[in-house]
């Protein structure tokens, strides 16, 4: 039996002319699946990190042989910057990013709020990733996730929320256990709050 080599192509070796304008992505079960995993790769490593390949859990700064998944809200940014189209399979069309918008707002929790916090991340230069291991919405990092640990966890806080005092201090000691800062960021306002821990 022939063994398989595993070879590994950089994408400083492949020709942009290849990458379309706007890659296509597919709508499927309310997931947004990119199954070129040229384009996936593409767009993770060359467009700052959007999307997570399929099956991996640490993907390397390379090309990967696999598709990978955006979350509904990396997926709007890409969609309203016009990187991307969707195609929802159901309704068999292309989704314009008002149809989208709709639609994201039924499917994920705290969208509109969490969008605002996350586009204006985006063009801060900061790269938010999804933060649901971290019990945040977000994970924020300078560089990128494998270049460097992030140094913030979000919490978007829409205007009307209230959040406990035993809320803020779990939120805390987490975010201190990870040697992260814990920040709460007000939607309405675009104003983030940090919070630090410290022994009297």
């Amino acid at each position: 039996m022939e063994k398989k080599e595993n070879i590994q192509i950089s994408l400083d070796d492949i020709n942009e002319d290849d990458i379309p304008a706007k890659i296509p992505a597919k709508f499927i079960n309310s997931r947004i699946v990119i199954f070129n995993p040229l384009y996936a790769s593409y767009l993770y490593v060359k467009e700052k990190f959007f999307g997570s390949p399929l099956g991996i859990s640490k993907p390397r700064l390379e090309y990967f042989h696999k598709p990978s998944e955006l979350s509904v809200i990396e997926a709007y940014y890409l969609l309203e910057n016009d990187k991307i189209t969707i195609f929802d399979v159901k309704r068999k069309k292309d989704l314009s990013a008002k149809e989208f918008f709709e639609i994201a707002k039924q499917i994920h929790h705290k969208f509109e709020e969490k969008y605002v916090i996350y586009k204006d991340l985006r063009e801060k230069g900061y790269i938010p990733r999804p933060g649901l291991k971290f019990g945040a919405d977000f994970v924020v990092y300078k560089k990128g996730p494998g270049l460097e640990h992030s140094p913030f966890i979000v919490h978007v806080l829409p205007h009307e929320s209230k959040i406990s005092a035993i809320d803020m201090v779990r939120a805390g000691r987490l975010a201190t256990s990870v040697r992260k800062k814990f920040v709460i960021a007000n939607p309405q306002t675009i104003n983030y709050y940090f919070f630090t821990w410290f022994k009297p």
